[in-house]
């Protein structure tokens, strides 16, 4: 599973508030290997704890899939870009 967090590290105080949690778990893999598919979830809260809470307990803001994902081709940020956009998060334009 990966966990990718939102920080932000205050300049002001150095203070380090997660601000955003998604997880990306792999659910099949090609029998060669070299693409996987995945499920994408990001969690309901707002600070660590919340989000700590709302990871173990399953509390769901999104979900969505990545299908075919080139996984040893690709680096990792091309299958978060790939997963925030199945949650909606990508934006459109005209």
């Amino acid at each position: 599973m990966i966990v990718i967090r939102v920080e932000l590290w205050s300049a002001v105080n150095g203070q380090v508030s997660e601000l955003a949690r998604m997880t990306i778990d792999n659910i099949g893999t090609t029998a060669n290997g070299q693409h996987a598919d995945y499920r994408a979830r990001n969690f309901c809260g707002r600070d660590a704890v919340t989000l700590h809470r709302a990871m173990l307990a399953g509390t769901v803001q999104r979900e969505g899939k990545v299908i075919r994902h080139a996984r040893l081709r690709l680096h990792v940020w091309h299958l978060v870009a790939r997963a925030l956009d199945t949650l909606g998060y990508a934006e459109r334009r005209s």
